[in-house]
Formats: C-alpha cells, sequence, structure tokens
C-alpha cells in the first residue's frame, strides 16, 4: 500500500530515529487521507492521526522480538 515506507525494524534498519518512525506514519497518513497536506480545517485531525501512528509504530518496534536476536528490537 504505502511503497515508499521503508522497513524499521532490525535487522533491516539497525539504526531508527523518531524522525524515521514520523516519516512512515505521516506517509501512512497521507496514504489512508488522500491529501498530500491537508486543509487547515483538517490539519489538527491530520497531525493527531500522524501522531498516534506514530506512538503505535514505536509500541509495535519496541515490542517486536527478531529471531536470533539476544535484544528487543526497536
Amino acid at each position: 500500500m504505502c511503497r515508499s515506507i521503508r522497513t524499521l525494524r532490525p535487522p533491516m534498519a539497525p539504526e531508527v530515529h523518531d524522525e524515521d518512525i514520523r516519516a512512515a506514519a505521516l506517509q501512512y497518513v497521507r496514504k489512508v487521507s488522500g491529501f498530500r497536506a491537508p486543509a487547515a480545517h483538517n490539519q489538527e485531525v491530520f497531525d493527531a492521526a500522524v501522531a498516534a501512528v506514530a506512538a503505535a509504530t514505536a509500541d509495535l518496534l519496541d515490542g517486536l522480538e527478531v529471531r536470533g536476536s539476544a535484544a528487543k528490537a526497536g
């Protein structure tokens, strides 16, 4: 669905920063909403969605266990 979102879990991405997670969340929300940049009256809900997706992504990456790795991903 979102071809420009790259894989963020190790070993595909050994270092993931908050900016990487936010960029992926932004791409997802843009794709789902159909807006590259929302109109002013949609900005608040758009930004809230990006924050929620970024938080869910961070939780996912923190909770993933990668086989063959002694540490958790994230």
